[in-house]
């Protein structure tokens, strides 16, 4: 569902540019709004998100679509914790439709997807675990890698079940922006995948904004 935000980029108190391959992580308080925007169109960005005050209360796929009643993500979808308490709320959206079963990229899912020398590639998992090792107040370790959002991938469900990969549906310029339900770990890996038409095969920028 395509909802436009009224939010001004100009009144933001956090304006972030993040390369194609870097990692994003930063705590939105609740209550304040965060704007992903896909700066030249069909990027993906792979997201984690967490309650701040327990990292291991954290978004759970398998609720969230259970309360939605739906496999995609879109403008009023309630992200739920693996606790079933609401974590963001989507407010507003002009992609219209977010991933959230097609996992993260990495290096042994480049082999099983793409080709066994591809292994060595760099993955958003790589890039989750970067953040981790470098940000070791949070507690975190490679267990507390769980469910993720891909906003603006496209990954189509087939008739018999099966999942999909194919040509993006994002735009420059298009976003998503959620509310924060409760104190709230962002951590995203901007997707560095060079095998993926998601993307078009050329990983780009994205811009993260958020507004108190």
């Amino acid at each position: 569902m395509i909802v436009e935000s009224t939010l001004m980029a100009e009144n933001a108190v956090i304006q972030d540019m993040v390369g194609a391959g870097d990692y994003y992580l930063k705590v939105v308080k609740q209550g304040q709004t965060i704007r992903i925007l896909d700066v030249e169109g069909n990027q993906a960005a792979d997201t984690l998100f967490y309650n701040a005050k327990d990292p291991k209360e954290r978004y759970s796929a398998v609720d969230t679509i259970r309360e939605q009643g739906n496999v995609y993500l879109t403008a009023g979808s309630v992200l739920m914790t693996n606790d079933c308490r609401p974590l963001l709320k989507i407010t507003a959206d002009t992609c219209g439709r977010h991933d959230t079963l097609g996992g993260a990229c990495a290096t042994e899912s480049n082999t099983v997807r793409y080709a066994l020398d591809k292994k060595c590639m760099h993955a958003c998992r790589d890039s989750w675990l970067l953040a981790i090792a470098e940000n070791e107040e949070l507690g975190m370790n490679k267990s507390d890698i769980a469910h993720n959002i891909n906003f603006f991938m496209n990954v189509p469900i087939t008739s018999d079940g099966k999942l999909s990969f194919a040509d993006g549906i994002s735009g420059a310029g298009k976003y998503v922006e959620l509310e924060a339900q409760m104190d709230t770990i962002v951590l995203i890996s901007n997707c560095p995948q060079l095998n993926n038409p998601c993307n078009a095969y050329n990983p780009t920028p994205i811009q993260v904004l958020i507004w108190n």
